[in-house]
């Protein structure tokens, strides 16, 4: 094989594509070209990447897509200014895999790659958000199980009820409501402490159904009740409606 020749193996080396014989005599090339060996290195670690993405299925159109436009592309001549020998044989270049040809293979695996990266990215964000809650159920459980906690119920406004939990030596507390109605749109329940007529968020009720377990959020520290308000989405600093409901907590 020609230098010449030898300087267009790079992608299908990278791609572990070359017989033995090729191989070897390309593996010799490299440790005397840094060109090809920078450019292998390029190719391997874009290959590399490629195989870490979860696989996906291309469509069929894609694929006859591909190959059509293969046989349309005129090759690229070696860089850097080297010349393919006149007489290098037909049958050997026809052998080859064209640079372009590799360029569109290394396309589409991009494109697939962007596909499966957004597949792996919902995999991860439903398996985090199993991870919270959890946390979420193991937080309120031990509530609930701590021999000190005591439970206040409540009547809130338009036939709801509301149930608060605290535990002083969690030192947290879980709220729980039934009959709550569907807040309209562009509105959200938001929980309060009550640390002795200030009121301190204690987060949202964004359960969808909104007849869900809560555990409030931040500590109870010394506050001696709480309350819910329906506020703007995403909740507010302070109460801006009237409470729909406040609670005292119970004596340890």
């Amino acid at each position: 094989m020609s230098t010449a020749e030898l300087h267009t193996l790079t992608g299908a080396y990278a791609l572990h594509a070359l017989p033995e014989g090729e191989q070897l005599a390309f593996e010799r090339h490299l440790g005397a070209c840094e060109a090809c060996a920078q450019e292998v290195r390029e190719l391997s670690a874009t290959a590399a990447r490629l195989g870490l993405a979860v696989s996906a299925t291309a469509p069929p159109a894609l694929r006859e897509r591909v190959l059509r436009e293969i046989t349309t592309v005129r090759q690229e001549p070696p860089p850097h200014g080297r010349s393919t020998p006149a007489a290098a044989s037909p049958r050997r270049r026809a052998g080859r895999w064209p640079v372009y040809a590799l360029a569109a293979c290394l396309a589409v695996s991009a494109v697939l790659g962007g596909v499966a990266v957004r597949q792996h990215q919902a995999v991860q964000d439903a398996r985090q958000e199993a991870q919270r809650a959890q946390r979420h159920d193991a937080q309120v459980s031990r509530v609930l199980a701590a021999p000190d906690a005591r439970t206040a119920t409540a009547a809130l406004e338009g036939g709801a009820q509301g149930t608060v939990v605290v535990s002083r030596s969690v030192n947290r507390a879980v709220f729980a409501a039934s009959g709550l109605p569907r807040p309209s749109g562009g509105q959200v329940y938001q929980l309060w402490f009550d640390d002795g007529g200030t009121m301190r968020s204690a987060g949202l009720v964004e359960t969808p159904d909104t007849d869900g377990t809560v555990l409030m959020d931040g500590p109870v520290d010394r506050a001696s009740g709480m309350g819910i308000t329906l506020e703007p989405a995403g909740g507010s600093p302070r109460p801006t409606t009237p409470p729909l409901g406040l609670m005292g907590f119970p004596a340890a």
